[in-house]
């Protein structure tokens, strides 16, 4: 097995065309693209006091003791 390096340009519709020396016979190769990342790392967005107010609904029953069905299983 034989290795060549090559430096490429991706195009903007996510190509990459390469020309191989004459000396190489048609054959299955395999490929492998290295890169580098140059994508603006994530950034996590701020949360703001109150921004769910009004959307979420606890019940009325939220603070009620949970029954023995809840703890033990209910049997059937």
């Amino acid at each position: 097995m034989q290795a060549i390096e090559f430096t490429a340009e991706i195009s903007k519709q996510h190509e990459i065309h390469l020309k191989l020396p004459d000396d190489i016979n048609a054959s299955s190769v395999k490929v492998i693209v290295m890169y580098e990342n140059t994508a603006p790392p994530f950034q996590v967005k701020k949360r703001v006091f109150g921004q769910y107010r009004g959307k979420i609904k606890i019940s009325d029953s939220f603070d009620d003791e949970l029954g023995d069905d809840f703890w033990l299983g209910k049997e059937e």
